[in-house]
């Protein structure tokens, strides 16, 4: 009888524990998804032909949206020192400088080396191109990566490393994704991974 009662208890305490849990992600999780930050994203990547897909263990933080980094939407690691900043560009909405033969279909190019150079303060910039093995993976027709040095800047809260990838779909949209972190090893393309695919073309 008296093992009968403590399993009984043992039920009870669990039932309560994921009573508690549940109520708490009915507290948290829908934060992220129902913030006027949250709904101006989701339009903007709608008029660029994506979908986004709010990765799991990350939460939503304030954008950094101004003249240098005009950013629409980020998210961090909790316990993490990682960010992933989001842009994204639908053609009819963006309108870059007059610039002598530039090409609406190398905006991806332009948007990439654009913030890459803000970032780094200038440096030289090295960029690798994605693999079409790759890039089938977003629907995407184009795209690069950057591994960035940061310069030390209270906007980019003092991170020292960045990954910067831009997607391009021709005559559909661009994305660029910023991941900040303060090291380059295996933690940060770790860290990477856990977001790998909440962003890509439909």
């Amino acid at each position: 009888m008296l093992h009968i009662a403590k399993q009984f208890k043992q039920i009870l305490l669990t039932a309560i524990f994921l009573q508690v849990t549940a109520i708490a992600w009915s507290q948290v999780k829908p934060q992220a998804h129902n913030s006027k930050q949250f709904a101006n994203f989701s339009k903007l990547t709608a008029e660029a032909g994506m979908q986004f897909t709010f990765p799991e263990e990350f939460k939503e933080i304030r954008v950094v949206n101004t003249d240098d980094f005009p950013f629409d939407y980020a998210v961090s690691l909790p316990g993490k020192d990682f960010e992933i900043w989001f842009m994204v560009r639908a053609p009819k909405n963006y309108h870059p400088p007059a610039i002598e033969g530039f090409n609406p279909d190398s905006t991806y190019n332009y948007m990439a080396e654009t913030e890459a150079k803000a970032l780094t303060g200038g440096a030289r910039l090295s960029a690798r191109i994605i693999p079409k093995e790759i890039l089938a993976n977003y629907n995407a027709d184009e795209g690069k990566t950057y591994l960035l040095d940061l310069q030390d800047m209270l906007e980019t809260s003092h991170y020292k490393y960045a990954l910067l990838v831009t997607l391009e779909k021709a005559h559909t949209g661009t994305i660029l994704v910023v991941c900040l972190g303060n090291d380059k090893g295996t933690g940060f393309f770790q860290n990477i991974n856990k977001a790998v695919t909440c962003l890509k073309f439909k």
